[in-house]
This record gives C-alpha cells, sequence and structure tokens, in this order.
C-alpha cells in the first residue's frame, strides 16, 4: 500500500468518530488536526502536526510556516492522500484529508468525522504530503 492510500484509508476509517475540539483519540472525539494527524502517521509520517491553536485567530502565514517545518512535504499539485489547510473563516483554519472526489474532515457543526462530495467550500491555503524513503 502507498503512503497516499495508507492516509486515505485511515482517514475513512475515521468516519463516523463523533466531534471533540482539540480531540486526538477517536474513542473520545476528533477535531480537523486530530484527524489529520492521525491519518498521516498511518501513512508513514512521525512528526508533529501542529495542534496548539485557538478556535480562532491566529495568522495564516505563521500556520503555513509551522506546517512547512513539520516535515510534510508541501506540494502544488494536491492529491488523494494529502493534507490540506483552508481558510474557513476570518482568522479561522479547517484541515481536511483530501480523497479522490472530495475530502474528509471533522465537522463541528455535524458533530462528527464525515467525507464530503466534491470541491471544498473554502479556499485551500496549503497542502503537504507524507513521504519518506
Amino acid at each position: 500500500m502507498t503512503r497516499a492510500a495508507a492516509v486515505v484509508a485511515a482517514a475513512e476509517a475515521l468516519i463516523g468518530v463523533g466531534f471533540r475540539l482539540q480531540g486526538r483519540v477517536p474513542v473520545h472525539g476528533l477535531d480537523c488536526v486530530g484527524v489529520a494527524a492521525l491519518a498521516a502517521r498511518a501513512g508513514g509520517f512521525d512528526g508533529d502536526i501542529p495542534e496548539d491553536y485557538a478556535l480562532r485567530g491566529g495568522d495564516a502565514a505563521t500556520l503555513i510556516a509551522r506546517f512547512d517545518a513539520s516535515g510534510l512535504a508541501r506540494v502544488g499539485d494536491p492529491a488523494p492522500g494529502d493534507i490540506a489547510l483552508f481558510a474557513a473563516g476570518p482568522a479561522q483554519f479547517h484541515l481536511a484529508v483530501l480523497v479522490a472526489g472530495g475530502l474528509i474532515h471533522a465537522d463541528a457543526v455535524l458533530r462528527r468525522v464525515v467525507a464530503r462530495p466534491g470541491a471544498a467550500p473554502w479556499p485551500m491555503l496549503g497542502c503537504w504530503r507524507v513521504t519518506g524513503d
């Protein structure tokens, strides 16, 4: 299985898990960072996804720089298995795992991890890929 396929499979396995702000353990619930981190680790990523954040506020350039320094490879050609950072609102950021035909993310309104078909409704700020030997 490729790294990208492992990331997608891990994200798909999380569909239906409950939402919990700053959640990192599926049995207790996940937020978007928890989904991205677990999926990336399943693909072999052993670095740290930036986790210390506020629900709102912050600076996109600083967050992008932290992802660039995380050990994930920034890519300009988004593909299934990549971790995408979106601007979900003014000074509000959101992560999702890209899959064929859509994305998987923790939806705070629906209170669970969901697969969303089609293009994301938010502007993409950056996209990173799990790479390795």
